[in-house]
């Protein structure tokens, strides 16, 4: 039985999921190729505006548990990503900072996730675009 006629294809959850699981394997297969995972990106990205976050600030950003983001960070200091610093205002906290080779990983993966971007924008077409991220941001 095809997805759309299957009985949980009338509901709007299961079609986002299923949109979900299907663009996320096609940009997960094109990192892949790159050796970087869709939530290294994501940290990648977030951490690219320069602003510092705590770990718990940044789980909730790219969606992840706080414990299984420190495993990831671990990772990506390991890998020369990032580094982690003391906060010139509150040495207690620890904030994560881009290295140069994590400014290009992530100048390198954005073209691939704009380009899907672009792709979905030019499927559904701009106006379409811009009224789903307002309907997705009103649901998340």
């Amino acid at each position: 039985m095809a997805p759309s006629t299957s009985p949980v294809s009338a509901y709007l959850s299961y079609s986002l999921a299923a949109a979900h699981r299907k663009l996320s394997v096609e940009l997960n297969r094109e990192l892949k190729k790159m050796g970087v995972q869709i939530e290294t990106w994501l940290v990648l990205q977030t951490l690219q505006t320069g602003e510092g976050y705590t770990m718990t600030e940044l789980a909730g950003i790219v969606l992840m548990n706080p414990p299984t983001l420190t495993k990831l960070v671990d990772r990506m200091v390991a890998e020369g990503l990032v580094q982690r610093q003391l906060d010139v205002e509150d040495n207690r906290r620890v904030q994560l900072v881009l290295t140069d080779l994590g400014m290009d990983v992530c100048q390198k993966v954005t073209e691939h996730v704009e380009a899907q971007n672009d792709m979905i924008v030019r499927t559904i077409g701009e106006e379409k675009a811009v009224l789903l991220r307002e309907v997705l941001e009103t649901l998340a």
